[in-house]
């Protein structure tokens, strides 16, 4: 086991669908895996591991923010060997172009965040996705007929602040929505040499204010799911 997640050796798939949130974690291990197994509840964060259409797959949560899945996808990818992380998120949308519950393909993830810095000396401000996951999201969404947005994503550090309007860095790097995971995740698996990609459904639209509501949630989120499942059980083993 990890420090932040008691799975033991094995227990803990080569790929990984990685949500905030640990009740959506749940949500999807209940209904969409079988011979499913609880390999991990430390704080509460939710890691399940079971097979979709006979491909052996893990769900878990990363909870919030660039620290938070800096963390889980640190060790999932050194004590766990995990190949590959897909990022399962929602997003704010910064243009009124978008709609809700459009998805998003995230090219690149841009940041303020001293994250990368930090952890590895990057200097960056902006990370791609790594490996394969990306191409392969992209070809599954055509073949499940999903409409899926291409482009840059910003992580931001904060939730509320006090500027108005766009942060230099949206406007830098022209990006569509925000979010707060993926810079660290890109990050992590360059660094580590392994696989990230990261899509989201947007759930609000910054600009005009709109929100998918708490009943709309649960089948909003249904297009992204089964798309990340759909894409997870074409990956391989990831190698450079």
């Amino acid at each position: 086991m990890s420090i932040h997640i008691s799975a033991k050796p094995g227990e803990i798939e080569r790929i990984v669908l990685l949500a905030g949130d640990p009740l959506r974690a749940k949500y999807i291990a209940d209904n969409f895996l079988q011979d499913v197994k609880l390999v991990s509840s430390t704080r509460n964060i939710y890691f399940f591991t079971g097979t979709y259409k006979d491909k052996p797959l893990t769900v878990g949560a990363s909870g919030m923010g660039c620290p938070s899945i800096g963390i889980y996808s640190y060790e999932l990818f050194t004590e766990y060997d995990a190949d590959c992380i897909i990022r399962i998120g929602t997003c704010g949308a910064y243009t009124k172009k978008m709609k809700l519950f459009d998805l998003i393909n995230a090219e690149t993830a841009c940041s303020e965040s001293t994250y990368a810095e930090c952890a590895y000396g990057y200097k960056k401000d902006c990370f791609k996705h790594q490996g394969d996951a990306f191409d392969i999201i992209n070809e599954t969404a055509a073949e499940l007929g999903l409409e899926i947005k291409k482009g840059s994503i910003h992580s931001g550090d904060v939730f509320y602040r006090l500027e108005k309007g766009k942060p230099a860095i949206v406007k830098k790097y022209k990006c569509l929505a925000a979010e707060m995971e993926a810079f660290a995740l890109f990050a992590n698996a360059r660094y580590l040499k392994k696989s990230a990609a990261t899509i989201l459904t947007v759930s609000d639209i910054i600009p005009t204010h709109e929100k998918i509501s708490a009943d709309e949630r649960e089948t909003a989120l249904l297009p992204m799911i089964n798309l990340a499942l759909e894409s997870a059980i074409k990956l391989e083993p990831f190698k450079l």
